[in-house]
């Protein structure tokens, strides 16, 4: 699918015509960063996150930080090494958002646009009272006692034994991140799927986790399973209100600052 538009700082690829709409509606992206990756400079981040606020409501900005470690051990790390690689970098894709959030997060919508549940110049406020926010960070551990992501992640977890689509989707992307780690064991099988399985909610719906009316979730890389979780007919799909697109870097594009 051709991108949404050729300027600006990035190019968006809405994954199908439905992950268009959602993104034309403009209500919310969620944007994943990931630790450890070279990717995801600072100044890559606060780009994400300005571009963002261009093009929606509100946006979150969303790292793992679930099973880090164990996935570098099962990548052929030492135990300590791998806990230490794992401490790094979780603690620096968080400064980088943090930074981001810090930085932008009382920025307005260029368009003049008010923001969301906004009433007689009043903002919302959470339950520690600071005024709502248009972009927010968070680790994906901030989601795990959430009702709705525990909901969607016992449904995935019931599926890899129901459900052969889904499980043929998983063991081909453990199969493939394993086969140049040295041997294949259970325990690093299951490693993998456990790092998999805690993505995957805020893939197939996160409206009903962040309480959005839609969202595109943003990744500069096609989405595991986005070939599974798009198709038609039964099984684990995405929300109707939940789309993906691959956001990329325009090098013909002038970032700005």
């Amino acid at each position: 699918m051709p991108p949404l538009a050729s300027g600006g700082m990035f190019h968006v690829r809405p994954f199908t015509e439905h992950c268009r709409v959602i993104c034309d509606e403009g209500a919310h992206a969620v944007i994943g960063v990931s630790p450890g990756n070279s990717y995801f400079s600072h100044e890559r981040v606060m780009d994400l996150a300005r571009w963002g606020l261009a093009h929606f409501d509100r946006v979150d900005l969303v790292y793992t930080d679930l099973h880090v470690a164990e996935m570098y051990e099962a990548s052929g790390y030492a135990p300590d090494d791998a806990r230490r690689k794992a401490v790094k970098n979780i603690r620096g894709v968080r400064a980088k958002v943090t930074a981001a959030v810090e930085a932008l997060a009382g920025d307005g919508r260029p368009d003049g646009r008010d923001r969301p549940g906004r009433q007689d110049g009043q903002g919302r406020q959470d339950r520690q009272g600071r005024q709502d926010a248009r972009l927010r960070g968070h680790a994906m551990s901030d989601f795990v006692h959430h009702p709705a992501y525990r909901a969607i992640h016992a449904d995935i977890r019931e599926r890899l034994a129901t459900d052969a689509d889904f499980r043929g989707a998983c063991d081909a992307l453990v199969a493939g991140f394993l086969a140049t780690k040295g041997e294949v064991t259970e325990a690093r099988k299951q490693v993998c799927l456990d790092y998999v399985c805690a993505e995957i909610p805020l893939f197939v719906d996160t409206p009903a986790v962040l309480g959005v009316p839609s969202s595109l979730n943003c990744y500069h890389q096609l989405l595991p399973m986005a070939e599974l979780l798009y198709s038609r007919g039964s099984g684990l799909r995405a929300s109707r209100n939940q789309g993906h697109a691959i956001l990329t870097p325009n090098p013909d594009g002038a970032t700005t600052r």
